[in-house]
């Protein structure tokens, strides 16, 4: 494994350190216009969302002890982990609240990793991990709150600037990794929209307090977009460079993940599929000429055939 010097600050510098790094072991994901609109379609990326960058970031950047890796997650993080892992021949333990859908369970399993059920909610799982963490010397990889995390999930943004050119991004939030990597990337350059639940306003309700703050954990999305609350340096970030909040209930979801299926074959997870919602449900409309992203971000889940 490569030693890595520990970047202190989420910036354009740190993500273009960062993405040679990891470039052997993540896919550069494509993109696809659907109806005018630019998806980046990041649900192909190993193990089934944007996660694994931030998960290759940590271990590549960190001396990890014999004990291995641990980490708390409400799905999509436990797999890009325990998928890093196995690549680089790690032990690995991944510590699940029970929302947690059984396609992401498997993921987990089929990985390597040693899964544990850690209590209802993300907050509980992550708990475990840290007394785990604590008697085990386990190195602890953080699902949206550090900064190699945020680095790896900004190369995100660096290779949409690349495929394509626009004006705003809409980008789910959970605990706001993914928008707070991307927007550190574009710093202002172009319109970042955040994506919520309804039921889990991480990001809104921060920025109405101006701090993070503990926000209802009920959507559909749950398992990926539902955190008791929005990360520290993530509200940081979204401070300074995300216009708005957009807020989406779980029919509107569920109709996005049905719309991405029928137009274009894109089998998303429910928070995969919440920022594209916004478009469909017209809470966020584009002006006359605006060129407009939307990341899907995850599709670890179960295909029901008839």
């Amino acid at each position: 494994m490569t030693a890595h010097a520990q970047m202190s600050t989420v910036d354009r510098t740190g993500i273009e350190a960062v993405e040679p790094l990891i470039r052997p072991y993540i896919r550069r994901t494509p993109i696809l216009d659907a109806d005018g609109v630019t998806l980046k379609l990041e649900f192909l990326q190993h193990s089934g969302s944007f996660k694994a960058r931030g998960a290759f970031t940590n271990l590549l950047t960190h001396e990890v002890p014999a004990s291995g890796v641990v980490a708390a997650s409400g799905g999509n993080h436990g797999a890009a982990v325990a998928y890093a892992a196995m690549r680089l021949g790690l032990p690995c333990t991944i510590f699940v609240p029970t929302v947690t859908s059984p396609a992401k369970l498997a993921r987990i399993e089929a990985y390597g990793a040693k899964l544990v059920i850690g209590g209802d909610r993300y907050q509980d799982a992550y708990e475990a991990s840290l007394l785990f963490q604590k008697s085990t010397g386990a190195l602890a990889v953080q699902a949206f709150d550090s900064v190699e995390t945020l680095l790896g999930q900004g190369t995100v943004g660096l290779e949409l600037e690349q495929q394509s050119s626009l004006d705003t991004l809409l980008v789910s939030v959970g605990g706001g990794g993914l928008i707070g990597g991307i927007a550190s990337w574009y710093e202002g350059r172009i319109r970042i929209v955040a994506v919520e639940p309804e039921g889990a306003p991480t990001l809104r309700d921060a920025l109405a307090a101006g701090h993070p703050v503990d926000a209802p954990a009920g959507s559909v999305a749950s398992d990926s977009l539902a955190p008791r609350r929005v990360g520290e340096l993530n509200y940081r970030i979204a401070e300074r460079y995300v216009e708005r909040v957009v807020l989406v209930n779980d029919e509107e979801i569920l109709a996005s993940r049905d719309a991405l299926w029928e137009r274009a074959r894109i089998a998303s997870e429910p928070g995969g599929a919440a920022a594209y919602a916004a478009l469909l449900s017209g809470k966020y409309r584009p002006s006359d000429g605006e060129r407009v992203g939307v990341v899907i971000c995850g599709a670890n889940t179960v295909l029901q055939w008839s």
